[in-house]
């Protein structure tokens, strides 16, 4: 689904944690460990959902990624690059390495406007 797609389901843009972290989503989905509060918990064997971007900078150039988890479950909703802009201040933001990153500051602030959230 292409970012111009994802505006036309308000389900998807409302159910976004934008505070989300790649880190957190394993942590809350896969891992026993520490979460962020007390009212989340491990959702290890159940259907508990959590909708948030990534950035995925492992290919020729960095993505965002809209990522659906439900327990063990992954599925991703929407791949899309940044304006050129994001995409260089991004690259310099990471020193260039390879990874999954959290979306924040401007990136995340774009996405907001995009989107209309």
């Amino acid at each position: 689904m292409s970012i111009d797609k994802i505006t036309n389901h308000l389900d998807i843009i409302n159910s976004v944690n934008w505070e989300m972290t790649p880190e957190e989503a394993i942590s809350l989905h896969l891992e026993w460990g520490p979460l962020r509060s007390d009212s989340y918990y491990n959702s290890r064997d159940s259907n508990n959902e959590t909708v948030y971007f990534v950035i995925d900078n492992w290919g020729k150039y960095p993505v965002v990624k809209l990522i659906r988890r439900i327990g063990f479950d992954s599925e991703e909703l929407s791949t899309f690059r940044l304006p050129a802009e994001l995409e260089s201040e991004f690259m310099a933001s990471s020193g260039k390495h390879k990874g999954i990153f959290a979306v924040d500051g401007n990136i995340r602030d774009w996405l907001k406007k995009r989107l209309n959230a």
